[in-house]
């Protein structure tokens, strides 16, 4: 099992760790990790591996493997050796683009609760992001909801993680807003973000500590998907 140093803190950049396991396709196991695998809509964290020996290894994504409890760091390219079991590894984050996800994750929250309504699907960027909404009626205010969202973000809101039972969660269906994504559920618990005064959801995402570090946000867009799916883009100013 891999320990998620991203957990505790998400802020971290670097980490010591050890390798544990390479995978049939050349990814690397570690005992420990500062790298989020991809999964709820946040992609995978890339960055570099400094391996005991072989130097500087690109990482071009995180992913899980077989199991949740196993992250792999996928090379940029294929190793010219593979690393033996136990080998050191320094952990080095592409810090500018995990930080954006960060912010752009905890923005689509609080976009999250402007529109209460069902979400069925999103992605997030370094920059920018999406969520889709089962609105049977257009009639949204593209501006209208951007100042709602920067009202919410300028309010220095502390974002902060609890834990509940998966079977807390299932007697409290209105905590899932997604339709299509599942809440991170198997393991026995699940974890919820708060967003104080403003959001609670069960997310297994990376966020920021308090939402005035997101800055401004602006509603670049809202298209029509479907005869009741809207796509509310957001951006980073």
């Amino acid at each position: 099992m891999t320990e998620l140093l991203f957990r505790s803190n998400a802020y971290l950049r670097e980490c010591e760790a050890r390798v544990v396991g390479v995978n049939d396709r050349g990814g690397i196991l570690l005992d420990r990790t500062i790298f989020y695998a991809a999964g709820g809509g946040q992609p995978g964290d890339a960055g570099s591996l400094e391996i005991d020996g072989l130097g500087d290894v690109a990482i071009a994504t995180t992913v899980f493997g077989d199991s949740k409890a196993e992250i792999v760091h996928v090379p940029a390219a294929p190793l010219a050796a593979l690393p033996a079991i136990g080998t050191p590894v320094r952990c080095r984050l592409d810090w500018d683009r995990r930080y954006g996800h960060m912010r752009v994750h905890t923005a689509l929250h609080l976009l999250s609760a402007v529109l209460a309504y069902p979400v069925t699907g999103g992605q997030i960027g370094a920059d920018q992001g999406r969520l889709d909404f089962d609105i049977p009626d257009a009639g949204i205010d593209k501006d209208e909801v951007a100042e709602k969202v920067n009202a919410m973000i300028a309010g220095g809101h502390a974002v902060r993680e609890s834990w509940i039972t998966d079977e807390e969660l299932l007697a409290q269906p209105d905590l899932v807003k997604t339709m299509s994504v599942k809440p991170p559920m198997g393991t026995g618990r699940v974890r919820l973000i708060e967003i104080v005064d403003c959001d609670l959801q069960p997310c297994g995402g990376t966020h920021v500590a308090s939402t005035d570090e997101i800055g401004t946000i602006a509603i670049p867009k809202i298209e029509k998907k479907g005869s009741k799916n809207r796509r509310v883009r957001l951006a980073l100013a």
